[in-house]
């Protein structure tokens, strides 16, 4: 008698727990491979001179996921902008400036250049009257 369908699902069925055993080690090995090339990758970005406080002995992943975590923590505290901010507004400032001086430039004005010289003016007299200007980056 020829084979049918069922009979060939049937054995589908019977072997799926042996492939799911079968497949559970490589899937879990691979997972492995994934978190320790992660870790890897961690401890290669950690600075030197983090990396040297345990001199004499060998990082394991939980030192290298701890001083992660610290210098993240850390990084979290410090603030965003290692200029000061009175370098940045004058930088804004000027640059506000020089586009109102393009824009008031021109002669033909289409109603895009009215309105973005209208926004940067505004602008300017904010920065100049002592309106706070926030944007996000």
């Amino acid at each position: 008698m020829a084979p049918t369908i069922t009979s060939a699902l049937n054995i589908s069925n019977e072997q799926l727990p042996l492939n799911n055993k079968l497949r559970k080690p490589m899937v879990e090995k691979m997972r492995r491979d994934r978190i320790n090339s992660s870790i890897e990758q961690l401890k290669s970005l950690l600075a030197p001179e983090f990396l040297n406080q345990q001199p004499d002995s060998k990082l394991d992943k939980g030192d290298i996921l701890e001083m992660t975590v610290s210098l993240l923590k850390g990084h979290k505290d410090r603030p965003v902008f290692s200029t000061s901010s009175a370098a940045v507004n004058q930088g804004f400032s000027r640059c506000v400036h020089d586009i109102v001086h393009l824009l008031s430039k021109d002669e033909v004005k289409t109603q895009s250049q009215r309105k973005l010289l209208n926004h940067f003016q505004n602008l300017l007299f904010q920065m100049r009257t002592g309106g706070k200007v926030f944007w996000l980056s």
